[in-house]
């Protein structure tokens, strides 16, 4: 097999390049990464020569490029089914797709208001209608998947899959702008993703970038 090659901006700042980083790296797929720097100069024209769609991220596997999060996460649980990055349960599968899609379209108050910002520290952040809203959706989402389908694990679903990956930048900006009034499913389960390998992993490789280390 070709090796897998995951394009990322900054660990700081990328929310969708920590979606499959987060996945990949989480469940053990081998991966080469490679990086694109935001916000430069020279980023608008590195990505337009090198970029499928002018974005990050995006998956290179020998001639073929896949981009958009959730299209490299089902491109990775497919070529990895040993992974088991879906629920095996029909029903629990479902549910966790309609999760992750809902999160790949919706909650555009709290991506717009709240940006990714992985090593801020911004307690008490003002929360206006639209993110208040968001918040209260994201934790009865998590509180049902939990209280449904979690009992299995300490993972939305029990195991680790990705629906967490989709989620995980969302535990990112709750910790940054919090904190947040949420269940305390929900609270247990933003520990639970705190509190794996590869967020600390990216947590160092953003100090890193930063200059934070």
């Amino acid at each position: 097999m070709d090796d897998l090659i995951l394009t990322i901006g900054d660990k700081n700042l990328s929310s969708w390049s920590f979606r499959p980083w987060f996945l990949m790296k989480q469940a053990g797929v081998p991966f080469t990464e490679e990086n694109i720097r935001l916000d430069r100069p020279e980023t608008r024209g590195v990505l337009k020569e090198k970029s499928p769609s002018g974005f990050v991220p995006y998956l290179t596997h020998g001639a073929v490029q896949i981009w958009d999060s959730i299209a490299i996460m089902e491109y990775v649980a497919d070529l990895f089914p040993e992974k088991a990055l879906w629920p095996g349960n029909v029903a629990a599968r479902g549910v966790a797709r309609a999760v992750s899609a809902e999160m790949h379209a919706g909650f555009s108050a709290l991506r717009t208001v709240w940006p990714m910002m992985f090593l801020r520290d911004h307690p008490g952040h003002t929360t206006q209608a639209g993110v208040a809203r968001d918040i209260a959706r994201i934790d009865a989402l998590w509180t049902m998947c939990r209280q449904q389908y979690g009992s299995g694990g300490d993972y939305l679903f029990g195991a680790f899959s990705i629906a967490d990956a989709m989620y995980a930048p969302v535990v990112s900006r709750f910790l940054t702008y919090g904190p947040v009034a949420v269940s305390d499913a929900s609270a247990a389960y933003m520990e639970t993703i705190r509190n794996t390998d590869a967020w600390r992993a990216w947590a160092d490789g953003a100090r890193q970038e930063t200059g934070a280390a």
